[in-house]
């Protein structure tokens, strides 16, 4: 793989980081329980008050546990794996490591711009080493040949499809959350004592804009958008395990979840491993490809 040696150094870099963040993250003990805060505008908070998210709201820190273990278990060996593969010369490890690096960006920027904390360093490492092993790998590419590497059985029709589809059900997810308080002035729900929607920013600039251009791009057998969809599919799978997660942290504890964000984001994660699935098997043999 072209630029292998840097990914590969990167890749190392990023798995040791990601490890002491996980394991601060989920082992740190500590601080003074949970107990109210009154933010700027008045709304009462119960924040979370243990280990390193002490000082995030109940919601916030039961998220970045959930997503912290998935991490631990699903992101980091996954990286190890597809960095593993792609040194070795296979497309499909290839594909994984884009997406898995693409699930590292996006959780460490998040973290990064959400909550300052003990970590916020190397959350801010994981981020650039991410960013630019992201941007290397994208590089190893050949985009004219990207299509001739996927046999003609893959159903380009269905996994655009289901990329548009989701697109659509996260900007209305957010859209319908953030419309009412801009019309009436009030905060929106989520936002706490924190002092944006980062999250729901990242979706909408950057995930929904980019399952819109891989869905189109596939469905029109595009070369690049093979690559991008791949990215796409890849990376929301590993983020909807880590919602899926995030989801039951908060249900354990205490936390209000929307039954529709209970039913649409674990069958959404159910989709995206099939796409995954199919995706990989009609990879054709490095010797089949162009």
């Amino acid at each position: 793989m072209k630029n292998g040696k840097i990914v590969s150094f990167l890749s190392v870099l990023i798995i040791v980081l990601a490890a002491v963040a996980v394991g601060y993250g989920l082992f740190s003990g500590g601080g003074t329980g949970r107990h109210m805060f009154t933010s700027v505008r008045g709304e009462q908070v119960v924040l979370d008050g243990r280990g390193v998210y002490q000082n995030d709201s109940v919601s916030m820190a039961a998220q970045a546990r959930g997503q912290d273990a998935v991490t631990l278990f699903v992101g980091i060996p996954l990286l190890a794996v597809s960095v593993t593969l792609s040194v070795r010369g296979s497309f499909r490890g290839r594909l994984l490591l884009i997406g898995t690096l693409g699930y590292f960006l996006y959780t460490y920027m998040s973290y990064s711009f959400l909550s300052y904390n003990a970590l916020f360093l190397i959350y801010v490492a994981l981020m650039s080493l991410s960013l630019y092993a992201f941007i290397l790998t994208m590089a190893s590419f050949d985009y004219n040949r990207i299509s001739g590497h996927f046999g003609p059985g893959l159903p380009v029709r269905v996994i655009g499809a289901y990329l548009l589809l989701i697109a659509f059900a996260v900007a209305m997810l957010w859209l319908g959350k953030i419309a009412g308080s801009l019309t009436s002035g009030s905060p929106p729900q989520g936002l706490e004592h924190y002092s944006t929607l980062v999250i729901q920013a990242m979706d909408l600039g950057i995930l929904v804009p980019s399952s819109v251009l891989a869905g189109v791009m596939l469905i029109r057998r595009k070369s690049f958008g093979y690559l991008l969809a791949s990215v796409v599919i890849v990376k929301a799978l590993t983020l909807l395990t880590s919602i899926s997660a995030m989801l039951a942290a908060m249900v354990w504890a205490g936390v209000y979840v929307s039954p529709v964000e209970m039913i649409l984001f674990p069958a959404f994660n159910i989709g995206m491993i099939c796409c995954m699935t199919v995706l990989l098997k009609n990879v054709r043999r490095e010797e089949d490809s162009p």
